[in-house]
């Protein structure tokens, strides 16, 4: 999907009003943090009435335990929490994850992490993302701390995963343009307190007290950007156009909250007016959410941007597909992002490299992620078996799933899960090698059998269990039996160009799964000498051949793989 723009469509009626201008930039929300940068542990969770008090008395915490430029481990992190220090080593790996830049220092997780991050990371924990709309779309502007009650609790939670999804509420569920306008007005309304965090306190008097120094302000491209790509301090007037040679002088606590509100301002004001003007005009192509037009194309749009390139995706959709095959290669992901969302009974491979992934309310399903280089999340998926090479992977609230891994970090596991099972990495193709090489997946760790267990309950997410079972633990993940344990063949979709799974898997296959293999080949080739050796006539071949095409054509049916082979015809 190529990044857009937001011109109005070119047969728009008179009658249409035309979108709002778009400001010269806009100030956006990193998706990332909000979306795989929440951890369900309740000691990082502080109330909204103490959370400025709290986060401030554990800045001092954090400073005392520091080591040489502010930076904390996971032993200090922890004593200063009071929790395991294997909770502690999750939370800087999940804040590495999600960091808008790499950082040395704290590499994925196993180093020191700036004390600033930390505290913005620890910060966005009290964010609950946002309910489903009513059928009378309530303002977004809802709780947006834990604890608090909706509606949809205990309702939504005794569905299956698919069930949520198909039901009724579906179509009332927030979309990517809603979550944004959230997570803004989440940001605009504990701006003060979080500058307050990063600033340094001087000699002076009320507002004059705190300053932020440049390198401190940067620190808030963790949870805000420019949708063009311009830095924080390359955009703040203050900051602007600073001799690289000689640091620039701290600015105001107080000045740089004035700009901060009036972008963020100028942002939801924006977003609002799209938002009526998409409900009068729902043919507009201008949207701040995928089509399904864009959605359901498997090449990229050769658009250019035009005059204003203000509001750019970054993120690729595969949408709404049922009963079929979708491939995305490298030249179809615009973006770091991919979102593979409420898809069934289909086969959707993502043969690219990219940093995030979603997949997203599907069922009866294969899904093949390439290479992810930081986190894939799983989340309300039903009978689906994702196929993925990453960093990292969270699953929650799945049911009878598998999950073939190549992982850096042990799975997390979190919510109501029930019957998944884990294997070892089980396929290959062609360019895999060279995308785990691009986002630094290293093929030699996998820790695909290592799960790591939190909580059934997500104090985040608005559709989580009632109240009352936050201690229990989620269901944990067993390892698939060995003698069923297959490797999957992606279909040669690069010409001529073809190459064995069993020898081109680049994550070393546990002996005992490949010990069954072995067995199976083994099998294999005795059944095909077997066949061989058969002493028939001319005639007994032909029906011998014409039964076995028969049976395989039945198995073809039977499985569902047929419609792959329609699919590639197609192709």
């Amino acid at each position: 999907m190529a990044d857009e723009t937001l011109d109005p469509p070119p047969d728009a009626s008179p009658s249409t009003p035309p979108p709002p201008a778009t400001p010269a930039a806009l100030l956006r929300p990193r998706r990332e943090a909000f979306e795989h940068g929440l951890l369900p542990i309740p000691k990082l969770i502080f109330p909204e009435g103490t959370l400025a008090q709290t986060l401030a008395q554990l800045k001092e915490k954090l400073a005392a335990a520091a080591g040489p430029g502010g930076r904390v481990g996971a032993a200090a992190l922890a004593e200063a929490l009071q929790i395991p220090q294997e909770q502690a080593a999750l939370a800087l790996g999940t804040l590495a994850a999600v960091l808008p830049a790499e950082d040395p220092a704290l590499g994925d997780g196993a180093g020191d992490a700036d004390i600033r991050d930390v505290l913005l990371f620890l910060y966005i924990q009290s964010y609950k993302r946002l309910v489903p709309r009513s059928a009378h779309k309530d303002s977004p502007a809802v709780a947006d701390v834990w604890p608090s009650t909706s509606a949809f609790d205990g309702y939504l939670s005794a569905l299956s995963p698919i069930q949520l999804v198909r039901s009724n509420s579906r179509r009332f569920m927030p979309s990517q343009a809603d979550e944004e306008i959230h997570q803004l007005s989440y940001l605009q309304k504990h701006m003060a307190n979080i500058l307050t965090l990063l600033a340094d306190s001087v000699e002076g008097e009320g507002d004059d007290s705190l300053v932020l120094t440049m390198e401190s302000f940067e620190h808030l491209g963790f949870l805000v950007q420019f949708s063009e790509g311009t830095s924080l301090s390359q955009a703040a007037t203050f900051f602007a156009n600073s001799d690289p040679d000689m640091p620039a002088a701290p600015v105001a606590a107080a000045q740089v909250l004035d700009w901060m509100s009036h972008n963020i301002a100028s942002s939801l004001e924006y977003s609002a007016e799209r938002s009526a003007a998409k409900e009068s005009n729902q043919q507009t192509v201008s949207d701040l959410d995928v089509t399904m037009a864009e959605a359901n194309t498997s090449h990229s749009r050769n658009s250019t941007p035009s005059s204003n390139p203000a509001y750019y995706k970054n993120v690729t959709f595969v949408e709404g597909f049922s009963k079929t095959s979708v491939v995305k290669h490298a030249s179809d992901v615009k973006g770091n992002s991919i979102k593979v969302l409420n898809c069934h009974d289909s086969v959707i491979y993502i043969l690219a490299p990219v940093k995030y992934a979603t997949v997203y309310g599907c069922s009866d399903a294969t899904v093949v992620l390439g290479a992810v280089g930081k986190v894939v999340k799983v989340e309300h998926c039903e009978r689906v078996h994702i196929i993925a090479a990453a960093k990292r992977i969270c699953i929650a609230n799945c049911r009878e799933c598998i999950f073939y891994l190549g992982v850096n970090h042990q799975p997390l596991v979190l919510g109501d899960n029930h019957k998944l099972q884990v294997a070892p990495f089980n396929t290959c193709y062609p360019q895999l090698q060279d995308h785990l090489m691009q986002v630094g997946v290293d093929p030699s760790i996998n820790k695909w059998d290592q799960p790591f267990v939190l909580g059934v309950i997500d104090p985040h997410d608005s559709l989580s269990h009632p109240a009352g079972v936050s201690d229990v633990k989620a269901e944990s993940a067993s390892c698939l039996d060995p003698d069923l344990f297959t490797n999957f063949l992606i279909p040669s979709w690069f010409g001529d160009e073809r190459q064995e799974p069993t020898s081109c898997n680049p994550f070393p296959l546990p002996e005992i799964y490949g010990a069954f293999q072995s067995k199976k080949r083994s099998t294999l080739e005795d059944i095909q000498k077997t066949i061989r050796e058969l002493q028939l006539d001319e005639n007994r071949k032909r029906e011998f051949a014409t039964a076995l095409h028969a049976q395989f054509k039945d198995w073809l049916y039977a499985s569902g793989n047929i419609r792959q082979l329609y699919c590639l015809q197609g192709d």
